[in-house]
């Protein structure tokens, strides 16, 4: 006699807060995505206002570093939504890792650069890899969304 064993996919046993959870981490990876696209034209915007007569350095990237103070809140929320949503190890991680990156990498490279500019590309590069993260967080989110 064989035992049958019923087995649920990971996101049909998602109800209640952890779904609500799982929805409000979805569309704030896709805010987050938008808003990086809105952060590399803003730093574009600066270091093409540099050459204005009248900005300075702090004017000219005051936009860019004022919103990328706010996609580090952005990134703690989207880490804060995974670990009630729960959608996997990896995704746990990364969000970590992204949060990390986003708001102590950035803002540590950034003040470094003041000083020695390779540290201004290392803050362009990282600035690259959180997006990455971000999206194959949104992916993977999309994925998880649809098996459900």
């Amino acid at each position: 006699m064989a035992l049958s064993v019923k087995t649920r996919s990971p996101s049909s046993a998602v109800t209640g807060p952890r779904r609500a959870a799982l929805t409000g981490y979805r569309w704030l990876l896709l805010a987050f995505l938008l808003l990086g696209g809105v952060q590399i034209f803003l730093a574009g915007l600066g270091a093409f206002r540099l050459g204005h007569p009248d900005a300075s350095a702090d004017v000219a990237f005051a936009p860019h570093r004022a919103l990328g103070f706010a996609m580090g809140g952005v990134a703690l929320v989207i880490f804060i939504l995974a670990l009630i949503s729960w959608p996997g190890v990896r995704a746990i991680v990364a969000s970590a890792v992204l949060f990390l990156l986003a708001v102590l990498a950035q803002s540590l490279l950034a003040s470094l650069a003041d000083n020695t500019v390779i540290f201004g590309g290392l803050h362009a590069l990282d600035g690259l890899a959180i997006l990455c993260i971000a999206a194959f967080l949104y992916a993977s989110a999309r994925r998880r969304g649809r098996a459900g």
